[in-house]
């Protein structure tokens, strides 16, 4: 299946670099929007399995968000998220990481942690204007 390995290949690169070109943590959705919009015989299925490998790899992060659609971002330094309640954006937070936050994690849990995420929840700057 060469044929196929190839195709796979250049498929999963398209939705790789869709995805670095958006910097709006993008959930699939909007990912498989992009990328049909300039590639309409890549499937929805196509493009969400290779979301799933990409992050799995490493290559792309998920951004798991509760009670949504998860995101994925193309920016793979250490940092925060915070979600706007009311409109849904995803922002980054640019901090220094909590120190040695895992160890703590771990001395207090007795759990060896393996991946968390932090997701902060507000309300952003634009909705907050919107309703004054």
């Amino acid at each position: 299946g060469d044929i196929i390995q190839t195709r796979n290949t250049v498929q999963r690169q398209i939705v790789l670099q869709t995805v670095l070109r958006m910097h709006d943590h993008p959930t699939a959705d909007t990912v498989y929007a992009a990328v049909a919009a300039e590639h309409p015989s890549i499937s929805k299925a196509t493009v969400y399995r290779n979301l799933n490998q990409l992050a799995s790899q490493g290559e792309i992060r998920r951004v798991p968000v509760p009670n949504g659609a998860d995101r994925y971002d193309f920016n793979l330094k250490e940092h925060y998220h915070v979600r706007c309640a009311h409109c849904g954006r995803v922002f980054d937070v640019y901090m220094p990481p909590l120190d040695n936050l895992i160890e703590r994690v771990e001395d207090a849990s007795g759990v060896e942690v393996q991946r968390y995420e932090i997701l902060f929840e507000g309300i952003c700057r634009d909705c907050k204007q919107q309703a004054v």
